[in-house]
Order: structure tokens, then C-alpha cells, then sequence
């Protein structure tokens, strides 16, 4: 501002640089400039500020520039700093202030070319406000967007995660709790006859073997989907299924569980998920009637199709002197209710009247909607 005073705009050759600036026009762009020191505090009382000095100059002396160089930096900042509303208002009020006061009340012309230039100038800080104002908007808005889908990928990352988990603890569950199981029974008897009938004692340590070795192949096919690439490969075996149910089935038997097949429907083939649940169900429903049911049970287990359906029943008639299995501290039923649901299936246990316990589940094998269209 106190370059462009010194401008004489009207020389006998043009505009040249020599002119002497009055004092009142130097006082004012010293105060309008301090003004503006504080534009990001007050934005508007800087304004106004600014534009006081700015008419004060344009009536008092002769309209020049610099002087309102401070209102429409000030225009600027307000325009920056507030909404577009705000600043149509705002900006034509100044424009309108300054212009008209300039044409009615200046010394020169009202068409002069000081005059316009007020306008024009006052014009684009508007303009260029608004434009900083939206800029800045629109790159607010890609950064939240991007750090709410950066959010949303961390939160799906942890909920695969815990899911994965949960799918792992239910199938290490399912393992150990029948394979163990299995394994007291056997040593126990054992332990019993070992004096008096070593060949029965000898029989029950064979089960014992194959019941741990079973165990063992089932944790090492588990842990081996745990591997990242590049491990060394571990041997694994395909998840079992009903086409084992048979072998599940004796395993019981050998401990002394009696297990009646009411309806098995072990040749129509089922999608690997619904076959591994179903076969998870039977084992855990098999190994709680083993170790709540009480000595001399007898279990009783049914596998039908029933439509789009694969409905699994286990009963047992036992008194339930271990108690029942939801009183343990045991998570059998949950694993089965959670894997079941997994499958969008359903799963209901509870006593028997009478005495006995009742494990059923529906495990959906196709979509019904699909199969409908179809049939259709």
C-alpha cells in the first residue's frame, strides 16, 4: 500500500513514481493494516474495520487503491471463513459501500477508473474467498471419507478375525472334548481291570491309543490351516464328515455308550460346511449324554433329510447324574448353537419328560428361495 501511494496516475507522460502521500492516507493504511492482524480472530469486525478506514479515505482524500487493499483482504478472510450465503451478503454490502460512496461522494468522476477498480477488486476477494472456502471443504470431506473407510476396514479386519477365532476355539472344542473324553473312559477302565482281566484292560489301552492318535491328527489338520504361505507343509486329512459317522459312532460304542442309528441318511451329499456341523453336532451331542447321561445309558441318534433341510435328533434316557450339560461350565452347547447359526440353521436342547436329554438341530443344505425358483 505505501508503494502504490507514491504512484501519480496522471503525469504529463503517464503514471510515474514520485508522488507524496498526505499523512491522513498514510495513518490510515497503518490502522487498517494493524487491523488486520487480528482477521482470523474477528473476521468481520476486522471488516468492518477495514472498510471504515477505506470510506474515510475515499471521501476524505483522493480515491486510491491502497487503502482498500485492506477491506478486501479482510473480504477475503471473512469470505474464507464463513459460508457462501454469508458472503453474497456480506460482499455485495461492502461492494455496494464502497463503490457508492467512491462515485457519490469522491472527488473525480463517478465513471472514473479508481472507482471501478474498488468494485473489481472487492468483487474477486469475494469470489476467491468463496472458492479457498470450498476448497477446503472438499478436501475435508475426501480426508473424512477416506479415514471412515479406513476405520471401516480395521473394524471388518478385527471382526474376521474374531470370528476366525471363535471358528477355531468351536473346532479345537469339538476335538479334544470328545477325544479326551474318551480317553478317561477308556483309562479308567483299564485301571480298573488291570489286575483281575489284563486282555480287557490291554483292549481298553487300544482305544486309548487310537482315541489320542485321532486327536492328534485332528489338532495337526487344524493347526495346519493356520499356516501362513511358505511354511513347511504339514500332513492333513479332509475335515470329517458323515461319510465318518460310522467310526464316530464306534468310538462311543467302545467306551461303553450304546448308540442306536434310528434313520441315517449318509449318501446324498451335503455342502463340506453342513457336513462338517453335522458331524461336530453328533460328537458333541454323543459326548455330553457320554459324561452327563450317568453309567448304563443308552443314546439314540437320527439324520433325515427333510426338504432343503438336514435335521439331526440325538436322545439319550439317562437319569443325568452328572447333571445336565448346560449346568456344567462347559461351552458344548454354545459351540453347537453358534456353529448351527453360523449355517443359518437352528438348534434346541433341553431335558426330556421322563428323564433324558434331546439335542436337535435343522441344518439348512440350499437357499429356499433358489430351490422355489427352480422347482418353478
Amino acid at each position: 500500500m505505501l508503494l502504490g501511494s507514491f504512484v501519480e496516475p496522471y503525469g504529463p507522460r503517464g503514471a510515474y513514481f514520485g508522488r507524496n502521500p498526505d499523512r491522513l492516507s498514510v495513518a490510515l493504511m497503518l490502522v487498517g493494516s494493524v487491523a488486520l492482524i487480528f482477521r482470523r480472530r474477528r473476521p468481520m469486525a476486522v471488516l468492518a474495520a477495514t472498510v471504515a478506514v477505506s470510506l474515510v479515505e475515499v471521501v476524505t482524500g483522493e480515491p486510491r487503491a491502497p487503502v482498500t487493499m485492506c477491506a478486501v483482504i479482510a473480504l477475503f478472510t471473512v469470505a474464507a471463513h464463513t459460508d457462501r450465503p454469508t458472503t453474497w451478503r456480506v460482499g455485495l454490502l461492502t461492494m455496494a459501500a464502497l463503490t457508492g460512496t467512491a462515485m457519490l461522494s469522491g472527488p473525480l468522476a463517478w465513471y472514473a477508473q479508481e472507482n471501478l477498480g474498488v468494485f473489481a477488486w472487492t468483487g474477486m476477494a469475494a469470489a476467491a474467498g468463496d472458492a479457498v472456502r470450498s476448497r477446503r471443504a472438499f478436501v475435508d470431506a475426501i480426508r473424512e471419507r477416506a479415514e471412515r473407510a479406513e476405520r471401516t476396514r480395521e473394524e471388518e479386519a478385527r471382526r474376521r478375525v474374531a470370528e476366525e477365532r471363535l471358528r477355531i476355539a468351536r473346532d479345537l472344542h469339538d476335538v479334544v472334548a470328545h477325544h479326551i473324553a474318551l480317553v478317561n473312559v477308556q483309562a479308567g477302565v483299564a485301571a480298573h481291570v488291570m489286575d483281575k482281566r489284563p486282555d480287557q484292560a490291554k483292549e481298553a489301552l487300544g482305544h486309548v491309543r487310537e482315541a489320542s492318535r485321532s486327536a492328534l491328527d485332528e489338532l495337526r489338520a487344524t493347526v495346519g490351516l493356520l499356516r501362513q504361505t511358505g511354511d513347511p507343509e504339514a500332513p492333513t486329512e479332509p475335515a470329517p464328515g458323515l461319510a465318518r459317522l460310522e467310526e464316530l459312532l464306534d468310538t462311543f460304542r467302545n467306551a461303553g455308550l450304546p448308540v442306536d442309528v434310528a434313520s441315517a441318511d449318509e449318501n446324498a451329499p451335503l455342502p463340506a460346511a453342513v457336513d462338517l456341523a453335522a458331524y461336530r453336532v453328533i460328537q458333541e451331542a454323543l459326548t455330553n449324554v457320554h459324561k452327563h447321561a450317568g453309567t448304563g445309558a443308552k443314546a439314540e441318534l437320527s439324520v433325515i433329510r427333510v426338504g432343503v433341510n438336514v435335521e439331526i435328533t440325538v436322545i439319550d434316557d439317562g437319569p443325568g447324574v452328572g447333571g445336565p450339560p448346560e449346568s456344567g461350565g462347559g461351552h458344548g452347547l454354545l459351540g453347537m448353537r453358534e456353529r448351527v447359526s453360523a449355517l443359518g440353521g437352528r438348534l434346541t436342547a433341553g431335558a426330556r419328560y421322563g428323564g433324558g436329554f434331546r439335542v436337535h438341530a435343522i441344518l439348512p443344505v440350499a437357499d429356499r428361495t433358489a430351490t422355489t425358483g427352480e422347482t418353478a
